[in-house]
Formats: structure tokens, C-alpha cells, sequence
């Protein structure tokens, strides 16, 4: 099962998200996969992953696809092994932004799901952490994956940037991906005690938007386990926002075949 995390928002927790739902896979015992396509490269800081071996990142591979080589490294090449048992990090790179243009040009928008499609057969899961922007990274990621997670921060802007984005996820479907579906909406940084966050979940629930039913609460711990450089799963399995996330990860269809 490929999923990508994926809002045109910044700020709304996407990495935060990748990652601890991928740790909370490979501590379950699937073989999981982190594909890391924001040129920020949050999910690979967060995981240490920054020094990756040279030519293995992200960046590298989709290189391969625009040069000459009389011999094309494999996508399982690129996947690194991380702190955790069963969790694999391709890592991100800021090269991404030279590449796009061409990867652009030269119409290599299927070679990320080409990709895929071959490590699908190594791990159980693969999370796609994105950029904030619909750009030919993200863009390719959702023509490659199964199932979309959309994580937003319960404003009004993230609920009207929601509108236009399930028009654009529809679009992609119709016209790149018809296995591709909007899995979930995730409630993160939600204010419990503050009528607004409670009243936009509400009106979403309403419109038959597929929000999920455990909503991500804000603590002070998430910034913990970024500077620790450790999943929540193992940095605090008990505190009650990594138990949220193992109930968020518990929603999701985590069927393989499916």
C-alpha cells in the first residue's frame, strides 16, 4: 500500500505525520518504506537520515531517469536503513529544485510510480512525505500512490484550500491514477478546548468529507521527539499523542493486497 501525505498548506504537520505513521508500521513488523520528496527534508532529519550515502538520495534517483547510464541502479539501491527495525528512508535533497525543470520537460512524471511499483513488491507500507505545493514532486507521488492522507490544522483557510484540493485530487484520478482515493482527512494541532477547530471538523463531517475520528491534539512532546530525532513509538510509546497516532494508523486499511 503506497500513501502520500499531501496538502497544498504548510505548517499542517505532513512530516510529523510520515514519519510516525511509518515507525508505528515497522514497530508492528511491516517492512515500511519512507519516500522523502519535500526539499526541505524534514522526514530525513527527523529519522538522522541527513548523511546518507552519496548518490542515494531521492534526488539521485529521479537523476538517473534524465542522464545517461549503461546501467540504471534499481529503486532498492536507494532505500537506507534507519534507527528503527523495519523502517527503510529514501532520503530527500535539495537538488530536487534543479532537477525539476527538466524532469518536467522531458515528460518524467510516471517515473516515480514506475519506482514504486517494483519496491511495492519489497515493503508492506510506503509513506510519501510532500512539499506544501502542487508541483511535479507531488504531483508524481499522487500518480503513484493508492490512498491520500490530507492533514490540516483546523482553520478556515485549511478548510477552503481543502475545496480546491479534492477538485485537483479528483482531476488526477480521472486522468493519471483511477486506483487513487482520498483515505482520510486528519484533524492535527486540534484545540479540543476552542469551539472553532470543533465547528470546521463539524461542517467538514457534514459535507461527507472522510475526516478520520481520531483527531491529533498539539503538545509539546512532537517537538521533543524531532530534536530527540527519534518516532514518537519509541521516544514515548505511552503519551497520550502517540497513542493518537497508533489510533490514527489503526483507522487506516493496512490490508496489503488491498
Amino acid at each position: 500500500m503506497i500513501r502520500v501525505l499531501f496538502n497544498k498548506k504548510g505548517g499542517v504537520g505532513k512530516s510529523s505525520l510520515t514519519v510516525n505513521l511509518a515507525a508505528i508500521s515497522a514497530s508492528q513488523g511491516y517492512r515500511t518504506l519512507i519516500l522523502d520528496l519535500d526539499t526541505q527534508c524534514n522526514s530525513t532529519a527527523y529519522l538522522d537520515a541527513l548523511d546518507a550515502p552519496a548518490q542515494s538520495t531521492i534526488a539521485d534517483l529521479f537523476e538517473q531517469t534524465i542522464t545517461f547510464h549503461l546501467y540504471r541502479r534499481p529503486a532498492i539501491e536507494y532505500c537506507q536503513a534507519t534507527q528503527m527495525e523495519n523502517l527503510f528512508i529514501i532520503p530527500g535533497s535539495e537538488r530536487l529544485v534543479e532537477l525539476e525543470s527538466e524532469l518536467h520537460s522531458r515528460h518524467k512524471i510516471y517515473k516515480l510510480r514506475e519506482a514504486l511499483e517494483s519496491l511495492s513488491e519489497e515493503f508492506d507500507h510506503i509513506y510519501i512525505d510532500t512539499a506544501p505545493a502542487l508541483n511535479f514532486y507531488s504531483l508524481s507521488a499522487l500518480i503513484a500512490a493508492d490512498r491520500c492522507l490530507i492533514p490540516i490544522d483546523c482553520d478556515d483557510f485549511a478548510r477552503q484550500g481543502l475545496y480546491s484540493l479534492q477538485q485537483k485530487i479528483a482531476e488526477i484520478k480521472e486522468d493519471h491514477n483511477p486506483k487513487l482515493e482520498i483515505e482520510g482527512i486528519i484533524a492535527n494541532q486540534f484545540m479540543a478546548n476552542a469551539n472553532l477547530p470543533k465547528q470546521i471538523i463539524d461542517e467538514l463531517i457534514e459535507e461527507g468529507y472522510p475526516v478520520l475520528s481520531e483527531y491529533i491534539g498539539q503538545s509539546v512532546k512532537m517537538r521533543e521527539s524531532h530534536q530527540a530525532k527519534k518516532p514518537l513509538i519509541t521516544l514515548a510509546p505511552k503519551h497520550k499523542l502517540t497513542l493518537s497516532m497508533v489510533a490514527i494508523f489503526n483507522l487506516l486499511d493496512h490490508d496489503k493486497g488491498a
